[in-house]
């Protein structure tokens, strides 16, 4: 970025040299010229960002058909569900059995963390723990 900051500076310099040895009534040419260099750089590093963004985008887009909430099916979770409540039963059972209502809360406290695990496996959003981009874009950087 540097290195840009120094052409444009050149730049000025130039356009500012010129005006002294042409004169004022060149001055609207001078600086109709001298923004034209930076209106072409202003473009320059708008594109480069909006092409970066781009990128950016395919990159999610092609990572979330690839995820795992995009390979599970219907019947997957499904079945999940079912086997989950066909468990519970002896589940259940045995905890009350053996340690009575302590035994059952243990019990159920097991099958909702799976069954939350699951959930969050299939869609990672559904617990607010998305994960948010920390870097700051710069509209002068590439």
């Amino acid at each position: 970025m540097e290195a840009r900051d120094t052409d444009l500076k050149k730049d000025l310099d130039a356009t500012l040299q010129t005006r002294r040895e042409l004169g004022e009534e060149y001055e609207s040419a001078l600086v109709d010229s001298f923004l034209e260099k930076v209106d072409q750089r202003i473009d320059g590093a708008v594109e480069r960002r909006v092409r970066r963004q781009f990128a950016e985008q395919q990159m999610v887009a092609a990572r979330d058909a690839r995820s795992p909430r995009a390979t599970d099916s219907w019947g997957e979770r499904f079945g999940f569900g079912i086997v989950s409540l066909v468990l519970a039963v002896p589940l259940s059972a045995i905890g009350a059995g053996t340690a009575h209502l302590p035994g059952l809360i243990v019990s159920w406290i097991g099958i909702v963390g799976v069954n939350a695990v699951q959930a969050a496996r299939s869609h990672p959003g559904l617990f607010g723990t998305r994960r948010r981009s920390s870097k700051k874009d710069d509209d002068w950087e590439d």
